[in-house]
């Protein structure tokens, strides 16, 4: 099948309480890797790239990428721009196929956040119906050139995300409640009545940044509160270069890309599978229908 917008997705998890794993993918075989991991747990799936994997690989050659696994794994694939503060880039990103994007202005006043996640809003329904998500508040950490200091990371004000998303129809939502995008240097703060009475104010899919190394237990949590997607990018990114450490560690002489990509790739799949386990989305691959 092409691949689809997010949002049917995402909303059939929310209602279902379960999660959907969005994964930052930056070369084919992590690609591959997670598309696999979806087809083997029939899981729906969120391939993701940020703005500096589509400067690095252009959107159209990833775009293609993405459409060929979702013809050939025959599971629901939606192909998400992640943390996208330019308005063009959305708009070439867009053109090349994708068919979710981020507008990342929750650095700027809500006023201004909410007139370009509105403009942002406009040309993805123009274009069929493409997901949009928009973040409030900060989530701390470091994401391609967008950094947010700890003690910067400012809580989503559940109030603010009703209005926010009344005012600007964005379908899907990513407020900042305490976690942090990297690898946690100690347990994750999370403020999980802060989710609770963001959901109660607000009915679109919730979305859970800074994924990687949350303890299971709380991701359960989290989605069990409203959030419907997880994004998921250092982690396996960790497990897959890891992976190549060991292959030269064992075979310094080595050569051959596929003696090293192919077990790199093996490695994200079964992270990907874990998380997916996690999320409770095996076996979800067509609720949405």
């Amino acid at each position: 099948m092409p691949l689809v917008s997010s949002t049917p997705l995402l909303e059939s998890a929310r209602a279902g309480g379960y999660g959907i794993g969005a994964f930052n993918v930056h070369t084919l075989e992590m690609l591959q890797a997670v598309v696999e991991a979806a087809e083997e747990t029939r899981s729906p799936l969120i391939l993701q790239s940020t703005t500096g994997t589509v400067k690095h690989l252009g959107p159209d050659y990833i775009a293609a990428a993405a459409s060929v696994a979702a013809d050939r794994s025959g599971i629901p694939i939606a192909l998400h721009l992640d943390h996208c503060t330019d308005f063009n880039m959305i708009v070439r990103c867009i053109r090349a196929g994708y068919t979710s994007v981020m507008i990342d202005a929750s650095m700027l006043p809500f006023d201004e956040n909410v007139k370009r996640t509105q403009k942002v809003v406009e040309i993805a329904q123009a274009a069929g119906g493409v997901n949009v998500e928009a973040e409030l508040g900060k989530v701390g950490g470091v994401e391609d050139d967008i950094v947010v200091a700890e003690h910067d990371a400012l809580m989503a004000d559940p109030e603010e995300c009703a209005r926010f998303v009344d005012l600007t129809g964005v379908p899907t939502l990513a407020p900042a409640i305490g976690t942090a995008h990297g690898m946690y240097k100690g347990e994750p703060n999370i403020d999980f009545d802060r989710i609770r009475r963001i959901a109660e104010q607000v009915s679109v899919p919730l979305v859970l940044h800074g994924g990687s190394g949350i303890p299971e237990e709380q991701v359960k949590r989290c989605v069990s509160l409203g959030m419907a997607k997880m994004n998921i990018a250092t982690e396996i990114r960790i497990v897959f270069s890891d992976m190549i450490k060991q292959v030269f560690a064992e075979h310094p002489d080595e050569n051959d890309p596929r003696k090293y990509m192919i077990p790199a790739k093996q490695a994200v799949k079964e992270a990907a599978i874990a998380k997916m386990t996690m999320l409770g989305c095996t076996g979800k691959a067509f609720d949405w229908k």
